[in-house]
């Protein structure tokens, strides 16, 4: 069986970067349940949409989060990941 990418496009190049990302709360507190993880799972879904990063699959557990995402190019994981841990620490 052969496995074939869904490749992304942009005007420079052809794309499939996947990366599975996860983080932890502070002490491994389990506070991510109820309203709170809902609300988390939104914040997440619109900053990933306003940053072209397109959710593969996402859980949220009760002291922390995975993400398999599909990331453009010119967007770095580090800047990624501050982008979307950032905003959702402040408007929680």
């Amino acid at each position: 069986m052969r496995y074939y990418a869904n490749y992304r496009k942009t005007s420079p190049s052809v794309y499939d970067l996947n990366y599975h990302l996860v983080w932890i709360t502070k002490y491994r507190q389990p506070v991510f349940f109820g309203d709170v993880a809902q609300r988390l799972r939104d914040l997440i879904r619109e900053i990933c949409k306003s940053l072209d990063i397109g959710i593969i699959r996402g859980h949220v557990l009760k002291d922390h989060v995975h993400l398999f995402v599909s990331v453009p190019p010119e967007l770095s994981i580090r800047k990624m990941m501050g982008r979307i841990k950032g905003k959702t620490s402040r408007k929680l």
